[in-house]
């Protein structure tokens, strides 16, 4: 097992929130700048902590089911015509 792996075990729903605060405003809770290496390591760990403990809806990044809303109409092209409608 690797230490990233043994560290994410020992990731408490109170870590985890604090991790998450960490990411979204850029500071560690005493009001220190996260590097950009410590930005990525905490969102590794916030995500891999997610899918051992999250359901996928609740999970960072999730979107839900995509649908286009005009799914079976056709856009027209406005910007090149078919050859149809130039004779």
């Amino acid at each position: 097992m690797s230490s990233f792996e043994a560290m994410i075990e020992n990731i408490t729903p109170e870590i985890y929130q604090s991790l998450k605060l960490a990411v979204e405003i850029g500071k560690w809770p005493d009001g220190r700048k996260l590097t950009q290496e410590q930005k990525e390591l905490s969102l590794q760990a916030m995500i891999a902590w997610e899918i051992r403990n999250l359901p996928e809806e609740e999970r960072t990044g999730y979107m839900g089911e995509q649908k286009c809303k005009s799914s079976g109409e056709p856009i027209p092209n406005l910007l090149f015509k078919s050859s149809d409608t130039l004779h």
